[in-house]
């Protein structure tokens, strides 16, 4: 079994919507050259067998992006995109039929995050298109990760939704199943890591390390899914091998510290996501 269940391989930071739940990133904007992902491609596939291709950023933002899905494919991974769905409408019908890809999250809740001037119709029509379209074909998650926020339209969400896909709706561990392969999923609102934010708690568990790593669009590799800054930057794994980077000082000691339920990084103690998790042991 490989090391990793998933790695979030960010192919860009750069965004075509600035929602308020996202904190957005300072790092300078970058869509990955089809080199440096190839050469990720080869290092990453010892480690894991699932891709997704975000950390920051919207994947379908990216010029490559079905490129990239062929090539991902070619080496054997399995790609999960997650995308706020304004750009599903020009991608829908590729993404139906492109090999090796698992899995598309989009993020409904994007649509109240922001002051669009698309009707909340139009937008909603665009996102469960694709999911009639891809039944069967990958798994389909609408994400309505809002709970505690900015939900107002959730209830309007849902009506719409089952003019798409009629009931029956059966609840799963995953989520309600809406149609085939097709999901609902509804969670709390969360704090993003950030080290200008006070601290949670002293006491820390998070699967980072463990089932996952995140590598930004430069290469650089970090810890988890939530470090969209970067700022607990383990090496480069364009220039280095992963393994040796996993065996630094630094990633040893957060791999050890969440084992034992104490965070070494002031990032990591200052993350809401994480709170969820201070309960559980590896």
């Amino acid at each position: 079994m490989k090391r990793f269940r998933k790695v979030y391989l960010e192919i860009s930071n750069i965004c075509n919507l600035k929602c308020s739940f996202c904190p957005g990133t300072r790092r300078t904007k970058q869509a990955m050259e089809e080199a440096d992902f190839s050469i990720l491609l080869e290092k990453l596939r010892p480690w894991t067998d699932f891709l997704y291709f975000h950390l920051m950023g919207e994947p379908l933002c990216h010029p490559q992006l079905h490129h990239f899905l062929e090539l991902a494919a070619q080496a054997g991974f399995r790609v999960i995109l997650t995308t706020n769905g304004i750009a599903l409408p020009a991608h829908g019908e590729r993404l139906c039929g492109a090999k090796g890809l698992h899995k598309v999250n989009i993020s409904l809740h994007a649509y109240e995050a922001n002051n669009l001037t698309i009707p909340l119709a139009d937008y909603l029509d665009g996102c469960f298109r694709f999911g009639v379209q891809a039944q069967g074909k990958v798994i389909v998650s609408y994400r309505l990760w809002n709970q505690g926020g900015a939900d107002a339209e959730n209830q309007k969400i849902i009506e719409i939704l089952h003019r798409y896909f009629p009931e029956p709706w059966v609840t799963e561990p995953r989520g309600i199943r809406i149609g085939q392969k097709v999901y609902l999923e509804h969670a709390d609102k969360f704090e993003w890591p950030d080290l200008q934010a006070s601290q949670k708690s002293q006491r820390v568990f998070c699967y980072g390390m463990r089932d996952h790593i995140g590598v930004l669009c430069d290469g650089t590799v970090v810890p988890c899914c939530l470090d969209h800054e970067g700022d607990i930057a383990l090496g480069n794994l364009l220039h280095e091998e992963l393994s040796d980077i996993l065996e630094t000082h630094r990633a040893r000691a957060i791999f050890d510290g969440f084992r034992t339920g104490n965070a070494p990084e002031e990032l990591c103690r200052r993350c809401g996501y994480a709170t969820r998790f201070t309960k559980e042991t590896p």
